[in-house]
């Protein structure tokens, strides 16, 4: 049994092993890993290495990251679901310890030490409470989409309201460290860093303040659909029962219910509107109700189409291009009656149209290209004080 003796040597060990741990990590609720699925990503020595260093623990053919490393990698990437509020208060007695601890100390290096670990306990504080209360509101809603038993669904709910109602405490808690409690070490030992630390505590505290506020309102409202649901469903339950038992008409009052109710089925809930008062219009949320309407308005009105402009009578009449197309075929057949070499021939060739010395350089090309089994081409040049080019007879 080996363990990890230096930060270096963890890091190392990581790297190697990063392939397997990712993989087991993604699949740490909901796959079994098997020591043989490991064995694909990595050698069996290696798996025994991480074994042996506490990085992976083995129960038999399984294999799973070890509670300690399991827990670092969720807290780094902020997904762990586990709701601790001991550590905000662990934190919190860590904050009056070491102001105790500055306030006492004469030496201003150990000073500047403990005031070190003042600004980075307030900073977990801070980033520990908002991540709770985001934890918090998470599970609130999957115990409440997820869990089929009503007993449990309203134990659970209950149980979360109870970690509310302590993560506001400690909220307040921390709120007073930093307002009244200790206003004589945030008063003497208050440097830029500090300021900044203590301000952004604030606005985590407030944020999770009014976060917990919405929290609260959203468990009560699914206490009462659970418990309005549970109901519903015991009172099921027995008619089903009753029903079984060919005892419903008897020991119930049904039949007077279903004679006397007018109940029509299928006729839609009628929505009645309520008008909001000007007072609540003139606050902020009131004005976030009113843009939220605008922006659905603006969403449903369609774009008006472009219409194009009518097409005038004489673009709509046919219209012909003519072009003037020089036959190589026929010019091969003159040069081939002539006595001119090819390229006096082309340069002094009535053409149908005009045409630019550049585009009869180039009818010289295509001639010698197209027809050169019928032509003699020389290894005699001439130049004409622009292009050099070769003698070409007809054979």
């Amino acid at each position: 049994m080996s363990y990890i003796l230096s930060l270096k040597e963890l890091i190392n060990t990581l790297g190697w092993s990063k392939d397997l741990l990712v993989e087991m990590f993604e699949k740490r609720k909901s796959f079994l890993y098997k020591y043989d699925d490991a064995a694909e990503i990595l050698t069996e020595d290696k798996i025994e290495i991480l074994i042996s260093k506490h990085i992976l623990r083995r129960s038999g053919a399984y294999i799973e990251i070890d509670d300690q490393f399991q827990q670092f990698f969720e807290q780094v990437l902020e997904v762990n679901e586990e709701i601790n509020t001991s550590y905000i208060n662990e934190n919190i007695q860590q904050v009056k310890q070491y102001i105790n601890f500055y306030l006492q100390e004469n030496n201003e290096h150990r000073r500047y030490s403990y005031l070190k670990q003042i600004k980075a306990s307030l900073r977990k504080i801070g980033r520990i409470t908002l991540r709770n209360v985001i934890d918090l509101n998470r599970n609130i809603e999957n115990a409440f989409k997820t869990e089929p038993n009503y007993a449990i669904k309203i134990a659970k709910l209950e149980a979360f309201d109870e970690k509310r109602r302590t993560i506001y405490l400690l909220i307040e808690q921390t709120d007073h460290l930093a307002s009244d409690e200790e206003i004589t070490f945030f008063t003497t030992a208050l440097d830029e860093e500090l300021k900044q630390v203590v301000t952004s505590l604030r606005g985590q505290l407030t944020e999770s303040r009014h976060n917990l506020i919405e929290t609260q309102k959203q468990i009560i409202e699914y206490l009462n659909q659970v418990k309005h649901q549970s109901r519903i469903q015991e009172k099921i339950k027995q008619v089903k029962y009753l029903k079984d038992q060919f005892e419903l008409k008897a020991k119930t009052n049904i039949t007077y219910l279903l004679q006397e109710s007018n109940d029509v089925l299928f006729e839609s809930r009628p929505s009645y509107p309520l008008k909001l008062s000007l007072d609540f219009l003139h606050t902020d949320e009131g004005r976030q109700h009113i843009e939220k309407v605008s922006a659905k308005q603006r969403q449903t009105k369609k774009p008006a189409m472009l219409v194009a402009e009518s097409i005038a009578s004489k673009d709509l009449l046919p219209q012909t291009e003519e072009e003037i197309f020089i036959d190589l075929e026929e010019m091969k057949r003159g040069f081939s009656a002539s006595s001119h070499h090819l390229h006096n021939f082309i340069m002094q060739y009535k053409y149908p149209r005009p045409v630019s010395y550049e585009e009869k350089i180039t009818i010289f090309c295509q001639m010698v290209s197209m027809y050169e089994q019928d032509l003699n081409i020389k290894e005699i040049f001439q130049t004409d004080e622009q292009v050099e080019y070769a003698m070409v007879l007809g054979k």
